[in-house]
């Protein structure tokens, strides 16, 4: 009977110590889930604070920083920039072939077309070959953050036309473009960008302060984008007005190709 209840007590102890055993393990595993849980949260957190932080620089991109003037722009000897309203016509008088140009300053399809023809544009207006008729839309005025910059940048591109900078200040605002959705510059840069284009007439800055041209550029998009002219076929059975519209007596031609080379007889 000894032998036996040692038996059965070691038995008993030996059963208790794989419970514990087997409790151990399983805490241990817990453990592990809830490190691992912990961890995977804080991974997420870190990338939710980086994307935030990255969409907020790049959002903010524009914020204290200069618009480079650049130097693209060289209009020859005998070309006039004259401003009507809410256009800019560039080009020499006589010249044998008008277009039409419709963009917007913070339109990255406009700026597009302006870095593939614009050079090529400038030589045709250079060579009396071409006046260009430039609006600034104001298309995207809402997609700044915050809006406004579209009707900022037109009205201040058409106060360097009233002191012969147009198209260095209009190809530098496309050099330069902010992100759509992003910041715009400001009205503060925007004069600092005429200034180092050699604007010194106070009349410049008075004009972008107040917002001269307001009303009018607002009055003239309301007309482009009615326009039955300027409508385009975006497919899908959408049609509507968009920028950039590159249009010739007053109807929009398709900006495709060659096009250029098609507007000016060649």
């Amino acid at each position: 009977m000894g032998g036996a209840a040692r038996n059965a007590r070691k038995s008993r102890q030996q059963a208790a110590a794989a419970r514990s055993v087997a409790q151990a393990r399983g805490s241990k595993s817990d453990r592990n889930k809830i490190i691992a849980i912990v961890v995977a949260v804080v991974v997420v957190a870190a990338l939710v604070i980086g994307g935030v932080l990255w969409i907020n620089s790049s959002k903010n991109a524009t914020q204290d920083s200069a618009i480079q003037p650049g130097t693209t722009s060289a209009l020859g000897p005998g070309v006039v920039e004259k401003r009507d309203g809410a256009v800019v016509s560039v080009g020499k008088p006589g010249a044998p072939k008008t277009m039409d140009l419709y963009a917007d300053f913070l339109c990255p399809y406009c700026a597009k077309l302006q870095q593939d023809f614009g050079q090529r544009m400038e030589k045709a207006i250079n060579d009396g070959q071409l006046t260009v008729r430039y609006h600034m839309v104001i298309l995207l005025n809402k997609n700044s953050d915050p809006p406004g910059y579209s009707l900022e940048s037109a009205n201040a591109a058409l106060a360097a036309a009233d002191q012969q900078k147009f198209t260095a200040f209009h190809d530098a605002l496309f050099k330069n473009q902010p992100p759509e959705g992003g910041r715009g510059y400001d009205k503060a840069q925007l004069i600092k960008l005429g200034q180092d284009l050699g604007i010194n007439d106070p009349k410049f800055a008075q004009a972008i302060n107040a917002g001269a041209y307001d009303q009018q550029l607002q009055a003239a998009f309301q007309q482009i984008q009615n326009d039955p002219k300027l409508q385009q076929d975006f497919g899908n059975g959408q049609v509507g007005f968009g920028t950039p519209t590159v249009a010739v007596d007053g109807k929009a031609v398709p900006a495709q190709g060659d096009w250029l080379t098609k507007i000016l007889g060649g």
